[in-house]
């Protein structure tokens, strides 16, 4: 049951993944030129209406090989991106929750944080290809991981003191949201965006857990400058957008959460 679930998963991701990025793509375009969002998709090159045959996710990318059918330019390796680290994320979570045991609040705690993990992707999506974090998404994803923490403050009621449910959070989203807010005010913008200390609060809010909050900035730091730094190396003037690297940051630590804080003493 648990391998056919994942298996939903991972299917359900790939067409989400695909949506997301055309959201990004449309919405771009709706702010730039008014175009309407509800278009259905084209070829940015030569604008041939794709067939319901090539929109399939992942399948349709990789017979095409990252083609256009018609013009046979590339089609962006964005789409295919979106599309497994999508899957893959779901996946990733899925592993989190057995679905022969798990309860009602387990599995509202789940499906809010798969919706919050949605919202986060879109916004990785849009910053890696725009540089920005669109603010109606951003209160989104700060509502919806205030959701996940009330979820888990009442899943972790019989196994916290009550100060434990109310310094926790409050830390971690100071060490998320907090941080990057500081860097904001002090750099006026130069080292950090003015929606990264938005992302940071919506995921302190969902991973609850301050230790969490310190291994999440850990990761997407050295993600990072594992994946930017030969690039800025080679032209100095190269922008690093963190909030794709945030993003996939919380998605591992809030995967592993269970394993990570058992190794806390």
């Amino acid at each position: 049951m648990q391998i056919i679930f994942l298996i939903l998963l991972f299917i359900l991701g790939a067409c989400i993944g695909s949506f997301l990025c055309c959201s990004a793509r449309r919405l771009k375009n709706h702010q730039a030129k008014h175009q309407p969002l509800g278009k259905r998709s084209v070829c940015l090159s030569c604008h041939y209406q794709l067939k319901w045959y090539d929109n399939l996710p992942i399948i349709s990318w990789v017979i095409l090989k990252g083609r256009c059918r018609k013009c046979h330019q590339k089609i962006g390796l964005a789409e295919f991106l979106s599309e497994i680290g999508t899957a893959l994320a779901f996946v990733a979570l899925g592993t989190t929750i057995n679905v022969e045991t798990a309860g009602l609040l387990t599995w509202l705690t789940f499906i809010s944080t798969v919706l919050l993990t949605t919202i986060l992707l879109f916004l990785a999506i849009f910053d890696g290809l725009y540089g920005e974090l669109p603010t109606i998404f951003l209160i989104s994803a700060i509502i919806c991981g205030f959701a996940v923490l009330v979820l888990k403050e009442f899943s972790f009621l019989t196994l916290y003191p009550l100060g434990e449910l109310i310094w926790q959070p409050i830390l971690s989203i100071l060490i998320l949201g907090g941080l990057y807010l500081v860097l904001y005010i002090i750099s006026k913008g130069k080292w950090v965006g003015d929606g990264d200390w938005l992302l940071g609060t919506a995921i302190g809010l969902a991973l609850f857990s301050p230790w969490l909050a310190v291994i999440t900035l850990f990761v997407s730091n050295t993600l990072a400058f594992l994946v930017m730094y030969p690039k800025s190396k080679k032209n100095r003037h190269f922008k690093i957008f963190f909030g794709p690297f945030l993003v996939v940051a919380f998605i591992i630590v809030c995967s592993l959460s269970n394993q990570l804080l058992s190794l806390i003493p």
